[in-house]
């Protein structure tokens, strides 16, 4: 057994779980009031970003903090 296929294998999983509960989050959320409101900071999510990533639940400057701690690990 490939230890490095298979840690690869493993990550690439959690990250397509991972994709899929945020869009089953951003659906649950987007008839919700104020699924525009950033779901970390509690600020608007630009009408910009909305329009460009309508599954969005942060705010560019959180993703952006979200994504640089998920991927230090």
């Amino acid at each position: 057994m490939d230890l490095s296929n298979s840690a690869f294998d493993l990550a690439s999983l959690r990250e397509e779980q991972e994709r899929a509960a945020a869009i089953e989050l951003a659906r649950a959320n987007l008839k919700k009031p104020g699924s525009d409101i950033c779901i970390a900071c509690g600020d608007p999510i630009p009408e910009k970003r909305r329009k460009a990533a309508s599954f969005a639940v942060r705010c560019v400057e959180c993703q952006t903090i979200q994504e640089q701690e998920k991927y230090q690990r």
